[in-house]
């Protein structure tokens, strides 16, 4: 097959795509790639030719990849995931809006341009988790204890884009990071980067029915075939706090050589092949608990 991805500068040396390619190469497919940000692109040789099988991306967030993904898609190429559905994750107001009609266990949402704006909340919905919508990677996001911290001259700077605020989920510091590839679903604990206090531990984790079938739920409602899914275990049970596309399947068991059989069988099937999602029990997040519903990121 001919492949290829768009790897922005942050991904370049990164072993997920990295290690990937290689595998995709030694098995005898050809993969080009193409850095979006960092070098010529010419789009009529490209993306107007078609000669790819399909396209992967592997960008942060707000990069110029996604565009340049949702170009192929546009001309009728396969992409992997599909650009669509990646839109709908990388937009966490966007995100917010679609987890939050499907009934999916989300805490509540606001969004402001400007971290003050929060301070209009009431004083109950303190701690605040604060992230920029476009975010990744853990990028300044912030725990925020009350009113008089949402300017902290110390933080991290959030960019000039729309910011998204959750009341912070109370739980053990520990996320649970739920990878799906390709319909296979692989759970990991992981240190929470809100709490830093606590050892940095890694580890693959069994997975529960209960949470395996919010992971597949996830899948199903945002289109994704290659995705992350955070959780983390609240009050009132487990609660998403945050959706990748493409992330890096750490702990998962060969996962280089999965990731790269999951884009081939994606390629070879049109780039859809979502899992399926399995019967759950009926779980909300009582607004009592958590002031409502949304989506976006406690971790």
């Amino acid at each position: 097959m001919r492949l290829c991805f768009l790897v922005e500068e942050q991904y370049r040396y990164d072993g997920m795509p990295v290690d990937v390619i290689r595998q995709l190469t030694a098995w005898g497919h050809r993969v080009d790639v193409l850095r979006p940000g960092g070098s010529l692109i010419r789009l009529s040789e490209t993306v107007r030719a078609g000669r790819h099988d399909a396209w992967v991306l592997k960008t942060v967030s707000g990069g110029p990849g996604l565009t340049l993904l949702e170009g192929a898609a546009a001309v009728g190429l396969t992409t992997v995931n599909d650009a669509r559905a990646i839109r709908g994750v990388r937009d966490k107001a966007l995100a917010a809006v679609l987890a939050e009609a499907h009934g999916l266990p989300v805490p509540v949402t606001y969004a402001a341009a400007r971290a003050e704006d929060f301070a209009e909340l009431p004083a109950d919905a303190f701690p605040l988790v604060v992230k920029p919508a476009d975010g990744s990677s853990g990028r300044a996001v912030r725990l925020v204890p009350d009113a008089g911290r949402l300017t902290d001259p110390g933080a991290e700077p959030p960019g000039d884009g729309l910011l998204i605020a959750q009341p912070y989920v109370p739980n053990s510091g520990v996320d649970l990071k739920v990878y799906c590839l390709d319909g296979e679903l692989y759970a990991t604990e992981r240190r929470s980067p809100l709490h830093p206090d606590r050892p940095p531990t890694e580890r693959q984790v069994p997975l529960t029915p209960e949470v395996a079938a919010i992971a597949g739920e996830v899948g199903a409602v945002f289109g994704l075939d290659l995705y992350g899914v955070d959780i983390v275990f609240g009050p009132d049970g487990p609660v998403v706090v945050d959706v990748n596309d493409f992330p890096s399947f750490r702990q998962v068991p060969d996962a280089v050589a999965r990731v790269a059989r999951a884009v081939l069988r994606l390629a070879e099937a049109g780039g859809t092949a979502h899992v399926v999602p399995m019967p759950r029990p009926a779980l909300t997040v009582p607004a009592r608990a958590f002031g409502g519903t949304a989506f976006g990121g406690n971790a």
